[in-house]
């Protein structure tokens, strides 16, 4: 998989692999089912020349934070950060009650989207949301994939169709689930002074944040993802300035990211990592997406979503709606663990 996409970014960038200076994967071996199974995708970035190469347990969107932080440092003025996932090895709803509470909830092996559609359940019994406005985000989702070559389902459909579906776990019809495929994602990354040479209208990185919820389901208020909203509040996804502080190699000093001129300007489009049609609605909320903004224009995770690449694709979406000129500020959004645990945001502006 990985082969091919490479070879595409460094023809579109005019790069070579020698050019990287720092490579960052995103993977799970528990997805493989086999130890240090990311070892052998760094075949494909090849022995020679030597790479500075790191990887994370987590969504490529995560190893694209942490080629981020290289840059910042100075420690690589050109980055690749990718992520990868084979999901049609195994079956996914079971392998993802892996990374569950390992004492008192995996060893009931609840499957992911049991978990949402719990999440879903409580949604519509306090009145957040109902069956319908799932479905049209899963209509919206599937006609705005009809322009992505990427999507693994498109299509015009109205959300009244989709009601007469049957339940795979009420109340979660497989219109409210994410397919299940296999996939990766590229995504390279410049310093101030090498950007300008490597695309005519970059995507400027002006705040980059994650943050986490508590891992116990028990332990927080699933209708509510405040990792989410703290996680944009410090990228400066609102209108206001974006100030971004980093360690710049642990010796006190820091690095400091600040708005590349877009003060008063609001975020246009955004690219959310919702694998499930209510994380949508409630990813809005916690991120103050008002009705202005556009959505998921490439049809989202809803329409592909290969387990370890869909979130760093939605960064790369957002960055493309920026680059082509069809926005002037747009924000890409990850997720990882069950019930929108982790979030991840990334905002972006055209100078």
């Amino acid at each position: 998989m990985l082969v091919p996409i490479f070879a595409e970014v460094f023809l579109a960038a005019g790069l070579t692999k020698a050019d990287i200076g720092f490579w960052c994967s995103g993977s799970s071996d528990y997805l493989a089912g086999r130890a240090f199974s990311f070892v052998q995708a760094v075949d494909a970035i090849g022995a020679v020349p030597p790479a500075m190469e790191s990887h994370v347990e987590m969504d490529g969107a995560w190893a694209l934070y942490e080629a981020w932080v290289k840059i910042l440092t100075g420690e690589a003025e050109i980055a690749l950060a990718y992520g990868f996932g084979k999901s049609s090895g195994a079956q996914l709803r079971r392998v993802l009650a892996l990374q569950l509470d390992p004492y008192l909830v995996a060893p009931l092996w609840p499957d992911s989207v049991s978990i949402a559609a719990l999440q879903a359940r409580l949604g519509l019994e306090a009145g957040r949301w109902t069956e319908k406005d799932m479905a049209e985000v899963a209509a919206r989702s599937r006609a705005a994939a009809v322009a992505n070559p990427q999507a693994q389902v498109a299509g015009d459909v109205a959300a009244e169709e989709l009601l007469g579906r049957p339940y795979v776990a009420e109340p979660l019809r497989a219109h409210d689930c994410a397919p299940v495929g296999d996939g990766a994602a590229v995504v390279i990354i410049a310093s101030e002074r090498r950007a300008g040479d490597l695309c005519a209208r970059p995507a400027w990185i002006t705040g980059f944040a994650h943050r986490i919820d508590s891992g116990s389901l028990g332990a927080r208020d699933l209708l509510a993802a405040p990792s989410a909203a703290a996680a944009a509040t410090a990228a400066g996804a609102g209108a206001g300035r974006a100030v971004e502080v980093a360690d710049a190699g642990g010796e006190g000093r820091a690095v400091e990211v600040a708005d590349a001129g877009g003060e008063g300007r609001a975020v246009e489009v955004a690219e959310l990592h919702a694998p499930f049609t209510h994380q949508e609605i409630m990813l809005r909320a916690a991120l103050g997406l008002g009705e202005g903004v556009a959505v998921n224009p490439s049809g989202g995770a809803l329409c592909g979503n290969p387990m370890f690449a869909a979130g760093l694709a939605r960064i790369g979406m957002a960055a493309q709606a920026i680059m082509s000129g069809r926005a002037g500020r747009a924000l890409g959004h990850a997720t990882s663990g069950p019930a929108l645990q982790q979030n991840l945001v990334c905002v972006m502006e055209g100078r």
